[in-house]
């Protein structure tokens, strides 16, 4: 077949380890014989990100907005083991939140489903997506252990010198405290993305926070998101019959253990980090997550919810087989490659997408798949392929679907 044509490009923005080593068979096998691949390429690489100081990071992220669509391979945030490893000049930030920073995005999560990976909780059919607010809360905190007997203020000064205070505790002994904080310009955002989003994939969408509690700190969420939904997006809602949901956190998560999926469930940072875990772990793998970077203004970057593989890089240096679930890096590249067909009209390149995602789970539906899947799948007579057999196999029969 004539290979496909993609109009503008996509910002293609490599990584570490294992997944690194995917990413390059995945373009070999799967990309390069189909399509004339247009990308902007960037290494994000770790030696690569010390070599340029972070600024191809940066750079990456400005790409992103000229041009809307990204796909990114997993990295790796250095700590002080990793900066010995590497010989780094310094222990740089995260590539995943100086994009996001700039992006000023909201992550979405949602587990790939596929027959005979069965979820835990039963009645779940489709997927549930998760939208973490990735700024402030207890990530940004400021923390205190008290030593002895006393009184802990809240205080705010504002420039002209006036004074807002809120007493914490009369603290009898010792104890313990903490102070957080969020920005309205960053909850509109994250609402802002949520809506977008929503609209974009045709899903309800449900928020959740614990305002009757919380009555200026979580109430403000809940009244951000209210009036940005009745101003700019209430109508657009009706018209693609879908529905906005606001509830409590603890009756949000009943409602969710109880119901069929296929909805975006909206939370705050710290709800956002541990249901995202939970939904992934439940769905049955981390390997078969994928994750996507929204922005207000509609730019989108794509990439695998989990990391760099470490373990099967070292293996796979030593000269060993390794057998690493690439569905999650595939889908990053065919959400991309699917967006970008989009906005660019361009059909044969969507159903191109369409066609690969399909190809990976009819794969692992007829009983070839990694390690990792077949430990969990309730297929029987299963073949366990390596790394690059997996994505062979997804070869053949993708070339069957075309």
């Amino acid at each position: 077949m004539e290979k496909i044509k993609m109009n503008q490009p996509i910002v293609e923005m490599d990584g570490d380890e294992m997944t690194r080593i995917l990413w390059e068979m995945i373009k070999e096998h799967l990309l390069h014989p189909f399509l004339e691949l247009n990308t902007e390429y960037y290494d994000l690489g770790l030696a690569h990100r010390d070599e340029t100081d972070d600024k191809v990071t940066e750079a990456s992220a400005l790409a992103t907005k000229k041009h809307r669509v990204a796909v990114k391979c997993a990295t790796i945030t250095p700590n002080a083991a990793r900066v010995e490893e590497y010989g780094l000049k310094e222990m740089w930030r995260s590539p995943n939140g100086t994009i996001r920073a700039m992006l000023d995005g909201t992550v979405f999560r949602a587990p790939i489903v596929v027959k005979g990976i069965e979820p835990c909780v039963k009645n779940w059919k489709q997927p549930i997506t998760i939208a973490r607010h990735a700024y402030g809360d207890v990530y940004k905190g400021v923390e205190m252990k008290i030593p002895a007997a006393g009184k802990a203020e809240l205080v705010y000064t504002a420039k002209d010198g006036s004074q807002m205070r809120e007493v914490i505790h009369e603290f009898a002994g010792e104890g313990i405290l903490q102070g957080m904080h969020n920005c309205r310009k960053s909850i509109e955002s994250f609402a802002r993305s949520c809506f977008t989003y929503a609209l974009d994939t045709r899903q309800d969408l449900w928020f959740s926070t614990k305002d009757t509690i919380s009555k200026k700190y979580d109430h403000t969420f809940k009244d951000i998101f209210q009036e940005i939904f009745d101003a700019e997006y209430k109508e657009r809602f009706e018209k693609e019959k879908i529905t906005y949901f606001y509830t409590l956190i603890d009756d949000a998560v009943a409602r969710v253990m109880k119901s069929e999926g296929g909805y975006i469930w909206a939370c705050k940072n710290y709800d956002g980090d541990v249901m995202s875990d939970m939904i992934s772990s439940a769905f049955g793998s981390l390997a078969m997550m994928t994750s996507v970077l929204v922005s207000p203004d509609g730019c989108y970057e794509y990439e695998a919810a989990h990391g760099t593989v470490q373990r099967h890089y070292y293996k796979h240096l030593a000269g060993e087989q390794t057998s690493t679930n690439s569905v999650a890096t595939i889908f990053a590249w065919t959400g991309a490659l699917r967006k970008r067909g989009e906005l660019d009209g361009n059909k044969r390149l969507m159903e191109f997408a369409k066609k690969l995602e399909e190809a990976t789970l009819s794969t692992i539906e007829k009983g070839k798949m990694t390690k990792d899947l077949a430990l969990i799948t309730s297929l029987e007579d299963v073949t366990v392929l390596d790394s690059e057999g997996f994505i062979r196999e997804v070869k053949r029969t993708l070339e069957g679907l075309l």
